[in-house]
This record gives structure tokens, sequence and C-alpha cells, in this order.
């Protein structure tokens, strides 16, 4: 019960939180503007079920990775090092590969990093709670 308070649980909570910010952001904010894009460079944007499994699959991770980083540097270095790792990597694979619409950016930076502040500020609270509840 211990490993599951501790460890699924906050994985779980800041993986819930991540699916939602990132199907907020992709599909109702910025949908338009991805399909728009896409269609330019002459394909179709991936929008199939699959795709959404993958990202759930994606989230899942990285709540993973934020988890483990969590536990040896601060809220801060948290976000800032999984942000880096998990968004400014993937920008830089998708621009190498011309998809990647940079006007974006601008809006998708800052609430990614958002994202990312929040998941892992879930993953520490119920760390921290759980740790004083002993």
């Amino acid at each position: 019960m211990m490993f599951f308070r501790k460890t699924i649980l906050p994985i779980l909570s800041a993986t819930l939180w991540i699916s939602v910010s990132e199907f907020l952001r992709n599909e109702l904010l910025f949908k338009s503007y991805w399909t728009e894009h896409y269609e330019n460079l002459g394909l179709v944007f991936p929008s199939e079920p699959l795709n959404g499994s993958v990202w759930g699959l994606w989230s899942l991770l990285f709540a993973t990775a934020i988890f483990i980083i969590a536990k040896k540097f601060s809220l801060i270095q948290t976000t800032l090092l999984s942000w880096f790792v998990a968004f400014v990597l993937m920008w830089m694979v998708i621009w190498n590969m011309n998809v990647l619409p940079q006007g974006l950016l601008y809006f998708a930076a800052p609430l990614s990093l958002f994202e990312t502040f929040l998941a892992a500020w879930i993953i520490r609270k119920f760390t921290v709670r759980n740790k004083t509840s002993e």
C-alpha cells in the first residue's frame, strides 16, 4: 500500500494532468494551427485514436521521468530539467524534420512549462505529504 501511495499515485496523478493539458492545448487550442501547418506541407496531421494512445503513453513516461528527477532536485530544478528533456528536445527533433510550426512556440513554450511545473508540483505534493504522514 505504501508503494502505491508513494509511487503509483503520484505518477498516475501527474499523468492525468499532463494528458489533460496536452489534450486541451493541442486538440482544443491549437488543432487548427497544426492541421493548417501540415496541409501547407502537403501532409495530413495525425489525429487517429492510435496517435492519442501514443500521447497517453508519452504522458505516463513523462510523469515517470519527472518522478525520478524529483527525487534528486528541487521543484524548480525538476521543472526546468524535465521541461528541457521532454519539450525542448522534442521541438528540436520536429524542427529538424521540418514539421514544427515555429510561431506556435510563443504559446506552447509557456504553456508546456506550466504543464511541467504543475506535474512536478503534483508529484512533490504527494511524496512530501506521504513522508510527513509516516
